[in-house]
């Protein structure tokens, strides 16, 4: 995809694969992932709250991997495929970390809960059986002023196990 100026309008013409989507668009060059994915793609799950890298809450899956959707830009991801909160589940099945999170009340405020959800799942996708300190890790970027890490780490104990 080249980044090329279509005109007067200063939009850009990509194509993202987003939860097993394609979707061509027109973006500013400028637009981030969080971005693009809340406006025009309707996926309000994926946060922006620091929108500089540092609170995770804007984490979703580029191939597999936990990103900061604010720090790469759309034009940037090519034809590399983005998982968002949303495409976790299949149809009404909720993902087993999505269901941990229910059932341990691992959310308060909720604002933080969509990129926890995905930095944890992307741990059980790489290791089956995760220790406490494997958790914390993977959640170590993420801030939530609610404090409730005791019952993220205990949610994703239990999701190991399903």
């Amino acid at each position: 995809m080249a980044n090329v100026n279509t005109g007067e309008t200063g939009l850009v013409p990509i194509s993202l694969s987003v939860n097993g989507q394609t979707h061509c668009l027109q973006v500013e060059s400028r637009i981030t992932l969080a971005e693009t994915l809340r406006g025009p793609l309707h996926l309000t799950g994926t946060k922006i709250a620091c929108n500089r890298g540092a609170c995770s809450a804007c984490t979703v899956w580029l191939v597999g991997l936990p990103i900061a959707s604010c720090m790469i830009l759309a034009l940037e991801v090519g034809e590399r495929e983005v998982t968002t909160i949303e495409g976790l589940a299949s149809g009404d099945v909720l993902h087993r970390v999505q269901q941990a999170f229910i059932d341990h009340d691992a959310m308060q405020c909720g604002f933080c809960t969509p990129g926890m959800v995905m930095s944890c799942a992307a741990l059980l996708e790489c290791k089956a059986n995760p220790d406490e300190d494997d958790i914390r890790e993977a959640i170590s970027g993420h801030i939530c002023r609610c404090g409730t890490y005791p019952h993220v780490i205990a949610a994703v104990l239990d999701a190991a196990t399903k």
